[in-house]
């Protein structure tokens, strides 16, 4: 194997600051937070050219190694805010929400399925289940799928 094929995971207090910097550059591109690298690099204090030699062999590890979606499905209560409240709790349990399909409520209720992924600092699922389930106008919640 030639040496620049190799990959190596080295803690973040390991890596050279320039690097972090790099990432965090990349970062606020991808976000659309900045709109050209000469304001990203400047934003993280680099040269454009420290940004360029590095930008395409330094990532955060969880892109390499995304999470698993989970698709769920639940009645609410036609109540404004609860939807809110809902997504606020996967929010606080570290999910990413990646779709949300809502019907006409009918009869007072909603049908909702969500697809969200599952992140390696995201809660247990069971927790985020819970968390929901316990909201005050949820009368039904169950797993549709995982991928």
């Amino acid at each position: 194997m030639d040496s620049s094929e190799r990959y190596y995971l080295v803690r973040e207090k390991a890596e050279p600051e320039v690097l972090l910097k790099v990432i965090e550059a990349k970062r606020l591109l991808d976000s659309e937070k900045v709109m050209t690298v000469q304001e990203a690099t400047a934003m993280v204090d680099i040269s454009r050219s420290s940004f360029y030699k590095y930008k395409d062999d330094i990532f955060p590890f969880h892109e390499s190694n995304r999470g698993k979606t989970i698709n769920i499905m639940m009645q609410l209560d036609d109540e404004p805010g609860l939807l809110s409240e809902v997504l606020d709790c996967i929010a606080k349990c570290r999910a990413n929400i990646l779709t949300i399909h809502q019907s006409i409520p009918i009869g007072g209720i909603a049908a909702i399925t969500i697809g969200m992924e599952i992140l390696p600092d995201t809660k247990d699922v069971n927790d985020i289940l819970s968390a929901i389930g316990r909201k005050r106008g949820v009368s039904s919640l169950k797993i549709l799928g995982r991928e």
